[in-house]
Order: C-alpha cells, then structure tokens, then sequence
C-alpha cells in the first residue's frame, strides 16, 4: 500500500468494498430464488419482495424509455470520483466521514453494477404498514442513506476548522 493510501481516508475503502460484495451477493440470491414480483413474508412489518426499478430513488424517471439508465449511470461515476477525493484529501483518522464516504461509494457501485448488467436496479426490501408500503429498496441503498446520514452529522457537530469562528474573533 503506498504512503498517500495508507494515511489518506482511502485507506477506509475497504468498507465499500465490503458493501458492494454483500449487495451484490444479495441481489444474486433474490433473482436466483424469486420471481418477478414475488413476496416473501418475514415479520408482520417486513416483506422481502422481488422488484426491478429502472428509474432512482422512489422510481424517479422509471417511465421515461431508456436515457435515465445512462443519466444515473453517470451520475453515480461522478459521485464516486469526487468522494474518492475527498476521501484522498481526509486524513484517515476522521473515521466518521471517511465511513461515510465509503457507504455511499459501495452503495452507488452497486447499484451502478445493477444499471451496467441488468439494465435496472434489483430491489427487494420492502417495509410495510398495514397497506402503505415504503418503496422497495436494497441494501445500496440502505448503505447511501446510512452514509449520507453520517455526513450530515459530521457536518452538524463536527463542523470543519476553518468555518469554526474562533473566540474573540469575527
């Protein structure tokens, strides 16, 4: 490992790679063992549901013939390229945001796997309340929403140095 890896917040990138392998994995297992559509009920509140979104979040754009794919598809290259930097530029002992960086590259990689090879994302957790159903999602996605969570609290209480007003000073 060179020296930048090693001290830079690359060196959390491990935990990417361990997301993108268990969303992979699981989104393997759905499409080998389920049917288009079929549901699988585990608690009164927790379906596991075999779905294919073409779109983004909550099945944005799933109807509009094909360029979302491509539109997506960039858009989540040039997330994972500028949080690569980011991450470069972190030192590797700001564990809280280089983790969440990490989540969101795993997540937005396997969710672009999906897009590359299947052509849409493979979701299937589905949370449910009675009849209302929370959109179906995966566990990239679980991952971005985890990571983007943990970003907004690094910036809430953890605010960057130079943006803290240092006392005596305005």
């Amino acid at each position: 490992m060179n020296k930048k890896m090693c001290s830079s917040g690359l060196r959390w990138l491990w935990l990417g790679v361990v997301v993108l392998i268990f969303d992979l994995a699981s989104k393997q297992w759905v499409m080998a063992y389920f049917t288009l559509y079929e549901s699988l009920p585990l608690l009164p509140w927790l379906n596991l549901t075999y779905v294919q979104n073409s779109g983004a979040a909550f099945s944005f754009l799933a109807d509009k013939g094909g360029w979302q794919r491509w539109f997506f598809a960039f858009i989540a290259l040039a997330i994972v390229l500028t949080l690569l930097v980011f991450m470069s530029r972190t030192p590797r002992q700001k564990k809280l945001i280089n983790c969440a960086y990490a989540l969101i590259i795993g997540g937005a990689l396997g969710n672009l796997f999906d897009r590359m090879v299947q052509g849409v994302v493979i979701d299937f957790i589905d949370f449910h309340v009675n009849h209302w159903h929370w959109p179906t999602f995966n566990l990239a996605d679980t991952a971005i929403c985890i990571g983007a969570m943990l970003v907004v609290c690094e910036g809430a209480f953890n605010p960057p140095e130079k943006a803290v007003l240092k006392k005596g000073k305005k």
